[in-house]
């Protein structure tokens, strides 16, 4: 096919991929090309594309499915092609075929590979033809209830549910006996209809303490194709990748090889052209077996990139032209080794739950030749509740495993994210756990330790932190001496301070200084002796509590304290509040985050017990169920199924049975 000049390029995405693309964009010295949603105007890949557009649609994801005004306005700015990156369009077969007859080159396959693999049940099919190992399991158009419950029998359990037209963990459950298959496969229907369209389900066997290796493909449209090593992103939660490396570690040369193989012999199947991913589960006895293929490039390129030396979205942008790839397998060579962890705005403590709000502070490593970030957002900008919550990718490259990890680990610790919950502290965890430097991981390795990944420091040393941040910091806080002075007293402070997520410890402190500098406090009946130096340049505040040195960075707003101490950054409220809550409340009808009504799993006026399932919400890809905290009623609900709720909003109204209400404590005047 005849080469075709790329000169200006629209990227139909947002975020880290997007700014990820301009980049290659500038190397090239090819005319970058943004959109936008509303919530997006200044974002920064508009920022740092040579030109950007308005896109409309209903909901900020809505813009960037808007596939017949992006090809209108690729038309309208002129351009050549159009790069989906990855999520939103990249995957939709029917958007490719309108670049093409618009006359517009996309950056990907042709439609008939993306469909060929848009359904897994589909693609398993092919692979079985084409000689590619499969996990046994059922993956046929008979859809009934009575078929996939004989299917499933004779798969046998433990087995794996999964959407046929799905990803992310979206439509997945794993059912353990008979007895529960029913619900789970309703649940797994309901979740795949609202995300894919389509609730169609396949069967899988489930293979025990599996491994998730992928291997990145390359096709030009001149018949040639290669692998480009392979990845290991078995630490996952929710079934969503967390921390990806390159290449795979403990992996036989021969099982690599055969893999590597296998991943071509899927591709050339289906005349695949482009940058795509072959996913394999491997058991414990090195065998492994087909997945799924990734029609687009992959969330973790960037390892692969660090370790071959090849930029992807480069060789994306000439093969789409018409260019041959530039080496043959034997010239694909690997070097050392690269780890990724995604950095996201969530809670871990309390089912990693997806957080959004105001970046208050984002302080980052320095980054090197060993050291890149991949990120969409910067300091002052908003974590929308619209998207995957990603803040960035922090990717690190050494000459062996061990080094690489051990790199991760001090990079994570040189982060000051303040203003929305995240996991750098997990990820930190995750990073330096002796058994992930080892052998012994899988795919259940987060469930599997989550008490010793999710070890929470005491609260009580960082509350001696936080008062002496007030002292030594006052104009930001209400820290003040105490009124009156005497010849000989201490000077004395009475400060307000209270974690926000611990209502056990709030209120006001007494604090004093003696003659040497040090301060001294009571926290729950315990004498703490603080003392140490605030760096007002950098805000880092290193002190000695108790005799232990601590060293952590300060973020203030309004009449709050961010404490970024470990990988984790802890939010201390620095003035009383008006009105103070009952702190006995045990269960609350407020939307935890913002999403969407899912499901009502009950009829309004009808009876529940404890513990019932009320209602269904979702955000960035993860569904919340709430439960009846006792057996009672539920009067009302306030949103329909379909509705947009925001964080802290009332979903429903619910009375307590008499019988309920009886068996619960008077709760107690909080007189403070």
């Amino acid at each position: 096919m005849a080469e075709r000049r790329i000169q200006k390029l629209l990227i139909a995405n947002r975020g880290e991929i997007a700014c990820r693309i301009i980049r290659s964009c500038h190397k090239l010295a090819i005319h970058a090309v943004a959109i936008y949603s509303d919530t997006d105007h200044n974002a920064c890949h508009v920022k740092q594309a040579d030109s950007a557009y308005r896109v409309s649609g209903n909901t900020p994801v809505a813009a960037y499915l808007n596939g017949k005004d992006i090809i209108a306005l690729a038309l309208q700015c002129g351009a050549d092609a159009i790069h989906p990156g990855y999520g939103f369009l990249s995957e939709n077969a029917e958007f490719a075929e309108a670049c093409e007859a618009a006359g517009l080159i996309f950056v990907g396959p042709p439609a008939s590979a993306i469909a060929a693999m848009g359904s897994k049940s589909a693609a398993k099919t092919i692979m079985q033809h084409a000689g590619v190992p499969l996990i046994p399991g059922y993956h046929g158009s008979e859809q009934t209830l009575t078929t996939l419950l004989a299917q499933a029998q004779a798969i046998g359990f433990p087995m794996l549910i999964k959407a046929a037209f799905g990803g992310g963990g979206k439509g997945m459950r794993v059912v353990n006996n008979q007895q529960e298959f029913a619900n789970q496969l309703e649940a797994a229907k309901r979740e795949a209809k609202a995300a894919f369209g389509d609730d169609s389900m396949l069967l899988e066997k489930y293979i025990e303490q599996p491994r998730h290796i992928e291997v990145q493909i390359f096709a030009d449209q001149h018949g040639h194709c290669i692998y480009l090593g392979d990845r290991d992103c078995s630490l996952q939660r929710r079934h969503q990748k967390v921390i990806e490396e390159a290449p795979a570690p403990y992996l036989a040369a021969a099982t690599r090889q055969a893999m590597g193989q296998a991943a071509v012999a899927a591709a050339q199947a289906i005349d695949y052209v482009g940058a795509g991913t072959i996913e394999f589960l491997l058991d414990s006895q090195q065998q492994f077996y087909f997945m799924e293929m990734n029609t687009r490039l992959q969330v973790e390129h960037p390892v692969t990139e660090m370790v071959t030396g090849v930029d992807l979205v480069e060789w994306q942008l000439n093969i789409a032209a018409g260019q041959t790839l530039p080496i043959a397998q034997a010239d694909v060579t690997i070097t050392g080794h690269a780890v990724e962890a995604r950095i996201y705005a969530e809670d871990p403590q309390h089912q990693f739950l997806p957080a959004s709000g105001p970046l208050l502070a984002l302080k980052t490593p320095l980054t090197s030749d060993e050291l890149r970030i991949d990120s969409g957002v910067q300091a002052g900008d908003e974590i929308s509740p619209y998207y995957d919550p990603m803040i960035a990718k922090l990717i690190v490259h050494q000459q062996d495993r061990n080094s690489a990890l051990a790199h991760l680990q001090r990079a994570l610790t040189q982060y000051q994210i303040a203003g929305v919950k995240h996991n750098i502290a997990f990820l930190t965890a995750l990073a330096g756990h002796s058994e992930f430097a080892g052998t012994h991981f899988s795919t259940h390795f987060i469930e599997q330790h989550a008490t010793e990944l999710l070890k929470y420091p005491a609260k009580q040393p960082l509350l001696a932190l936080a008062a002496l941040a007030c002292i030594l910091q006052p104009q930001k806080s209400a820290a003040t001496p105490l009124a009156g002075f005497r010849i000989n007293a201490k000077p004395t402070w009475n400060l307000y301070l209270a974690p926000s997520d611990a209502s056990d410890l709030y209120g006001y402190l007494t604090v004093q200084q003696d003659r040497s500098g040090n301060y001294s406090l009571i926290i729950d009946e315990q004498p703490y002796s603080v003392s140490g130096e605030l760096d007002h340049h950098t805000n880092e505040l290193r002190a000695s509590v108790n005799g232990a040195w601590m060293s952590c960075r300060l973020t203030w707003h309004e009449q709050q304290l961010y404490l970024s101490y470990q990988g984790h950054t802890f939010e201390f409220i620095t003035a009383a509040p008006a009105i103070r809550h009952s702190q006995t409340e045990q269960h609350s009808f407020d939307a935890p985050m913002n999403g969407t009504i899912v499901a009502h799993l009950v009829a309004p006026g009808e009876t529940v017990t404890a513990g019932q399932g009320l209602l269904v919400m979702e955000a960035m890809k993860m569904e919340y169920q709430l439960s009846a905290p006792t057996a009672g009623c539920v009067e009302a609900f306030c949103f329909t199924p379909g509705a947009l709720v925001s964080e802290g909003e009332r979903l429903l109204h619910f009375s307590e049975s008499a019988t309920a209400s009886d068996e619960q404590e008077t709760p107690l005047e909080d007189s403070r």
